[in-house]
C-alpha cells in the first residue's frame, strides 16, 4: 500500500508538471501572439515593400525602381553596340570581354539544355541573366537608397523617405514580370516542341506500356497526377519571382539596418555586407536563369529524344 501511494503520489506530481509546463507553453504562445502585432506596428521595414512613384503621366506612374531598371537596360544595349560596333577578328578591349561573356554563357547552357534547344532560346537565357545580374550590381552603387526626398530627424541626421534610386529586383513587380514573360515564352516553346495534343499528353497521359486493368488504373492516377502538373506550373512564375525579389529584398534591408545601427559609422559597417551581396547578385541572375532553362528542357526533352534517338 505504501508502494502504490507512492507511485500514485508520483504520478500526480508528473501529471501536475506536465499541466503546468503546457500551462506556460499556451502563456507563452498567448503573449507571443498579443505582442507581435504590437510590435509590427511600431516598426516599419527599413527599405518599403512599396517603390516610391516619382512622376506620373496620366494614370501612368514610373517609380524609382523602374527608373533603374531603364537606366541598366539602356547601359547594357549602349555597352553591347560599342562593343560590336567594330568587330575585329583579334578582339581586344570591351569586344574581347563582350564576346568571351556570351561565349561562355552559350557554351554553359550548350552543356545542360543541349545544342538544339540552346539554338532557339540563348536569346532569352542570355538576356535574362545579364539583365539580373546588372540590376542586381546596380542597387549596390552608393547613392542608390540613399539619395532622394526625405526630412530631418531630431538628432540631425537626414532621413530619405523617398530615394530617387531603388533597386529593380527589390520591386516585386519587375520580378514578376520577368517570370510572367519566361511564362509565355515557355507555352509557346512546350507547344512548338510537341504540339497542343502532345503538350497534353505530356501532362496527362500514362507513362510506360501496361495493359487490362492496370492501364485504366494508371489512366485514372496519371490523370489526377496531371492536374497536379498543372498547378505546379501555375506556381513556377510565383516561385522565381518571389525567390529574387526576397533575396534581394532582404540584401538591401540588411544594408540599410547595417548603415542605421551607428550613424557614425553607417559607412564602414555595411562593406562585409557589400561584398556577400555581390556574390549574392551573381548566385541570383545564375539561378534564375538554371530555372527557367531546365523548366523549359523537361518539356522539350521528349522532342530531343526523338530528334537524337
Amino acid at each position: 500500500m505504501p508502494r502504490q501511494a507512492g507511485i500514485a503520489d508520483a504520478g500526480y506530481s508528473c501529471a501536475f508538471k506536465m499541466r503546468n509546463r503546457c500551462f506556460l507553453i499556451l502563456m507563452l504562445i498567448c503573449g507571443v501572439s498579443f505582442a507581435l502585432p504590437a510590435m509590427a506596428a511600431e516598426t516599419e521595414p527599413a527599405v518599403p515593400l512599396k517603390p516610391a512613384e516619382l512622376v506620373h503621366i496620366g494614370k501612368f506612374a514610373i517609380t524609382n525602381s523602374m527608373l533603374v531598371t531603364w537606366v541598366v537596360a539602356a547601359g547594357i544595349i549602349l555597352f553591347a553596340q560599342l562593343a560590336t560596333r567594330d568587330i575585329q577578328a583579334i578582339p581586344s578591349g570591351i569586344q574581347n570581354f563582350w564576346e568571351w561573356l556570351v561565349e561562355s554563357l552559350y557554351n554553359f547552357l550548350e552543356g545542360i539544355i543541349g545544342r538544339e534547344l540552346v539554338r532557339k532560346t540563348f536569346w532569352f537565357f542570355a538576356t535574362i541573366f545579364i539583365f539580373i545580374l546588372f540590376v542586381n550590381w546596380f542597387g549596390l552603387i552608393p547613392g542608390v537608397g540613399t539619395i532622394g526626398w526625405g526630412h530631418y530627424g531630431p538628432s540631425g541626421i537626414f532621413h530619405v523617405d523617398r530615394p530617387l534610386l531603388r533597386g529593380g529586383n527589390a520591386d516585386l513587380n519587375m520580378t514578376t514580370a520577368m517570370a510572367a514573360i519566361f511564362f509565355l515564352l515557355w507555352l509557346v516553346w512546350a507547344i512548338q516542341a510537341q504540339g497542343v495534343g502532345g503538350f497534353l499528353k505530356h501532362l496527362f497521359a500514362p507513362k510506360g506500356e501496361t495493359t487490362g486493368i492496370l492501364k485504366i488504373l494508371m489512366v485514372v492516377i496519371f490523370f489526377m497526377v496531371g492536374w497536379l502538373e498543372v498547378v505546379s506550373i501555375l506556381f513556377r512564375p510565383v516561385s522565381l519571382s518571389f525567390r529574387l525579389f526576397g533575396n534581394i529584398y532582404a540584401g538591401e534591408s540588411t544594408l540599410e539596418a547595417m548603415s542605421q545601427i551607428v550613424p557614425y559609422l553607417s559607412w564602414l559597417l555595411p562593406i562585409p555586407f557589400y561584398l556577400l551581396e555581390i556574390l549574392v547578385g551573381i548566385v541570383q541572375a545564375l539561378v534564375f536563369m538554371l530555372l527557367t532553362a531546365v523548366f523549359t528542357l523537361l518539356i522539350a526533352e521528349h522532342q530531343t529524344e526523338h530528334a537524337h534517338p
